[in-house]
Order: C-alpha cells, then sequence, then structure tokens
C-alpha cells in the first residue's frame, strides 16, 4: 500500500504578484507539485485564500493568505525497463522522443510498468519530480495510439522553466491528422468547450458544462474525395482535444475507435464504402502524428525546432487516397 503524507503550503501575496492566476500563484510561489496536481486541489476545495475556498479563475490580491494542507501519496516505486527509445534529440536537460503507437507516456494506477517513464529511467538513470513521483520528467502528453514528438525533462531546472513555457503557450506544436471527409474550408479554428463525458469517464465531449474552453487551428494540407490531410496546431492543451473537435464537425480522425473513426456512418455515399474498409485494413490506430515542435531551450533560451515525418502507417494511408480518392 502506497505512503501517504501531508504537505501544508502557506504565503501571504507580496504586492508585485497582484492580478495573477490562483494556479499561476502557486507555481510560482513554490507549492513544489505539477500544475496538474495543482488545479486538482483547487477544484476539491484544498486552496484557501482567507480561510475560503477558490476557483481557477481568482486572481490574487496583495496580503491575500494563502493556505494549502494536502495528501502526498506516495506511489510504488517505478521501475526502470530496457524498453528501446527512438530518441530524436538529447542533452544535459532534455530529451525528445518519437513515440510509437500503442505505448503509454507515464504510470498510472494500476499500470506502473512498460511506460516512456520506465524506459526514459533505464536510459537516463534519474528523471526530475517537483513532488510528482508517477510522472518525473513528464512535460506533456500524447494518447496511447497517436505517435510523434514527446519531450521530456532531465533536469529539476529544466522541468519548471519548460512547464511554465507550456503553460504560456510558448511550446508550439503542429499535428499531422487525417481525418474523414472535409472540414468546410481550406483552414480555420475550431473553438468548442470540452468536458469529461457523463456516460463514458475515459471519454471526452463538446459540453457546455463542467468543461473548459479548448481551440484547435487547422490547415488544409490535401483534400480528397472521403477524407482530408491537415496540419494541426493546439491553441489550447486539454484531454485528446484534436479527436474530439473533429468529431464535433463530422470530420473524425480516421481510424479513431473511441471517436467515430472506424464507424461507416462517416462515409455519406455507399459506393465509397469500399475505399473505407480498404484505409481501415491500412491503419489499426487513429490517424494523427506529432510531427513538429518548437520552443526555447531551458538553457540557453535559443528557439530550437525538431521535426519527423509521417510514421509507415499514415503514409500508407495517404498513398492509397492520393491514388483511389481524387
Amino acid at each position: 500500500m502506497a505512503e501517504i503524507r501531508y504537505k501544508e503550503f502557506q504565503r501571504t501575496v507580496a504586492a508585485k504578484q497582484l492580478g495573477k492566476r490562483i494556479d499561476h500563484y502557486l507555481i510560482i510561489a513554490g507549492i513544489g507539485i505539477s500544475r496538474s496536481l495543482t488545479q486538482k486541489l483547487i477544484d476539491k476545495g484544498k486552496v484557501l485564500v482567507n480561510d475560503h475556498p477558490v476557483k481557477h479563475s481568482y486572481r490574487v490580491k496583495t496580503d491575500d493568505e494563502i493556505s494549502v494542507r494536502f495528501e502526498l501519496q506516495l506511489a510504488p516505486e517505478i521501475k526502470a525497463e530496457d524498453i528501446p527509445l527512438d530518441i530524436v534529440h538529447e542533452d544535459d536537460d532534455i530529451i525528445v522522443v518519437n513515440k510509437q503507437k500503442g505505448v503509454v507516456v507515464h504510470p498510472a494506477r494500476g499500470n506502473f510498468e512498460h511506460t516512456m517513464v520506465n524506459a526514459l529511467l533505464h536510459h537516463c538513470g534519474r528523471l526530475p519530480t517537483l513532488g510528482d513521483r508517477v510522472r518525473p520528467g513528464v512535460l506533456h502528453r500524447l494518447d496511447k495510439d497517436t505517435t510523434g514528438l514527446i519531450m521530456f525533462a532531465k533536469t529539476d531546472e529544466a522541468l519548471s522553466k519548460i512547464a511554465r513555457a507550456i503553460e504560456k503557450r510558448l511550446v508550439r506544436k503542429k499535428y499531422d491528422a487525417l481525418c474523414w471527409n472535409y472540414p468546410g474550408m481550406p483552414e480555420g479554428v475550431i473553438e468548442a468547450p470540452i468536458g469529461r463525458s457523463g456516460l463514458d469517464r475515459k471519454k471526452m465531449v463538446v459540453t457546455p458544462f463542467s468543461s473548459k474552453d479548448a481551440m484547435t487551428k487547422y490547415i488544409v494540407k490535401e483534400r480528397f474525395t472521403i477524407a482530408t490531410y491537415l496540419e494541426v496546431s493546439l491553441i489550447t492543451g486539454r484531454t485528446h482535444q484534436i479527436r474530439v473537435h473533429f468529431k464535433h464537425v463530422g470530420c473524425p480522425v480516421i481510424g479513431d475507435k473511441d471517436y467515430g473513426g472506424r464507424s461507416p456512418g462517416v462515409i455519406t455515399k455507399g459506393k465509397d464504402l469500399p475505399k473505407f474498409k480498404a484505409i481501415l485494413s491500412l491503419i489499426d490506430r487513429q490517424a494523427l502524428n506529432s510531427s513538429k515542435m518548437t520552443f526555447k531551450h531551458p538553457r540557453t533560451n535559443k528557439e530550437v525546432t525538431f521535426s519527423i515525418p509521417l510514421p509507415d502507417d499514415m503514409t500508407q494511408v495517404l498513398d492509397y487516397l492520393r491514388a483511389n480518392c481524387r
């Protein structure tokens, strides 16, 4: 059973921090846990300002008394595992990896083995935690069957600096996606709030209830009779955002079993059904790849960019579309 201990955190807001949103303030003030864990504490009413719980939108005032008492549940030790990694870049501060399909990024309840974090602990020896022992070094995530670029921190300073940059939307990521149908314009922004499904808690939906604002930008790279090849950029970073947004506009990502990408109902003309089936025989996951990443290096402060080509399964689908769906 995991050991549980408690942490007390108290601060008085200085004048120079006036107006900062409460979650931002807690990170800057040194609460010592990840941004996602901080936000969960706010959701649970554990963050008190002048003895009263506050919402995420609260902006601190000079001389506010902030207090937080929370459990630090120490997870079972995460073991290093000798799992191959496709490393795109590595230095003393960061490591950028091309994630393969079917790989989970970090351990979670009931699953503490065979993740990228297990592999990275073997490769690096140590990863920084900032209080989150389950997700050491983790800066962002990709879904299990989404492929492509993902970055991890190797030092406490890199973890803290890049996490702040992600929070400020200074880390730019682009995805290649293949979706059914056509989103209606050669480029655009999908803006629709995303929250957890009330029917299946593992899935997300566009909903006005208990949701967060979400924005996805896209540019059409190639258009076919039954599908579209897109370059997609995240303006916000919600769980399953790209997959949910494109389902919402009637263009589910090809192959996406959770969000309509394997449903024949997306094909409006019966004569296209054989092509639909042929495409799905080429890919057993969502056709989504994190293809490009640009950010300032945490040590040099110089902008760096990493990019990778399409994976083989998406290339095969694209070749089929070019040959059969003009």
